[in-house]
């Protein structure tokens, strides 16, 4: 028989699993264009990756005469059809969820919708790799509250503490820390300038997510 699993892995999906941040920023880019708008790349690394309130700090800072709802409801079209036409996998996914996968009981954790993520995992054949995937219709409050993550741990059976979470921004890593969970945060070209100081660690890509990195850092070894 063999031995349940001490740990597992809560992914999260833009900028980890796929290439997309490139893609929502040309769609925001998109829809902002008409209101004489075009925020540059560490804004939108900062405020919308980072912080999550993009559309707020716009509306705000732009002074837009529409909400931030209705700004993300005119984004949404344009970026799922970018998405569907232009999506790729990051760098290292798919030898990493092999590597872990072995190993760990992995789950997907995101603030996508369950529209987007489904349309992903089919696209790349993924739909069998997650145990659990956990999508923003299935919790009440996004990242960087801890919601994503404790109902991901929950689904797989294992307390938060015993989780490792593998993130790309500040929020998902603030999230990560509120949650209990450990944190490995693998920056890309829009979050290298993120405040990781409440992950555990920082790597560079995906290759360096080891099984031997992921035991370290969960609260025992796995046997």
């Amino acid at each position: 028989m063999s031995t349940p699993a001490r740990a597992g892995i809560l992914f999260d999906l833009d900028g980890v699993i796929i290439d997309s941040e490139e893609l929502q920023y040309e769609a925001y880019l998109q829809v902002l264009a008409p209101l004489g708008v075009r925020p540059s790349r560490e804004e939108y690394g900062r405020e919308w990756i980072g912080n999550g309130r993009g559309p707020e700090y716009a509306v705000q800072t732009y002074h837009l005469p529409l909400s931030p709802d209705e700004l993300r409801r005119r984004r949404s079209p344009v970026y799922h059809q970018i998405l569907r036409e232009r999506v790729t996998l990051m760098p290292g996914v798919r030898a990493a969820l092999a590597r872990l996968g072995a190993r760990f009981p992995l789950a997907l954790a995101t603030n996508s919708n369950h529209h987007d993520t489904s349309f992903v995992l089919e696209h790349f054949g993924l739909q069998g790799v997650f145990a659990a995937v956990v999508t923003r219709e299935m919790y009440e409050r996004a990242k960087p509250e801890p919601d994503a993550f404790l109902t991901a741990a929950a689904r797989l059976g294992l307390p938060p503490g015993r989780c490792v979470v593998i993130e790309d921004a500040f929020k998902g890593v603030v999230a990560a820390a509120r949650a209990g969970c450990k944190c490995i945060a693998v920056p890309h070209d829009f979050t290298r300038g993120h405040d990781f100081s409440t992950a555990a660690c920082v790597v560079s890509n995906l290759d360096d997510v080891t099984v031997e990195l992921v035991e370290s850092l969960s609260d025992s070894s796995i046997v």
